[in-house]
């Protein structure tokens, strides 16, 4: 299955997120924080995916999107609970392929993935 990249700042977030699609048989390396997404991004060079979230410290989850468009085409999805359509707006233009807000159904983000 997928290596997935699962960015949060919230350790029970990407808990939830890595028990579920650890149970699909999807490799997940967590990150909690921007900073440390980008770096475990360049560490693993084939991470097939990633699930950021936007307000996350050192670097949000839109700069990480476009750091990671760079070099990088693998699907992107911003999970957060920013719901403004301005908010999504930025995430695209940031170079995502989709947008959950939270909170979220893990069935409706599993799909997704």
């Amino acid at each position: 299955m997928a290596k997935i990249l699962v960015a949060d700042d919230e350790q029970l977030i990407r808990k939830l997120i890595n028990d579920c699609l650890s149970k699909e048989g999807h490799q997940i390396i967590e990150a909690e924080n921007g900073l440390m997404a980008l770096n475990a991004f360049k560490k693993n060079p084939d991470i097939n995916m990633a699930l950021l979230d936007i307000m996350m410290p050192e670097m949000d989850g839109w700069e990480v999107c476009r750091k990671i468009r760079e070099t990088s085409g693998i699907p992107i999805i911003l999970v957060s609970a920013r719901s403004q359509d301005f908010d999504q707006i930025v995430g695209f233009e940031s170079g995502a392929d989709d947008y959950v807000t939270k909170p979220f159904s893990l069935t409706v983000l599993s799909k997704r993935v």
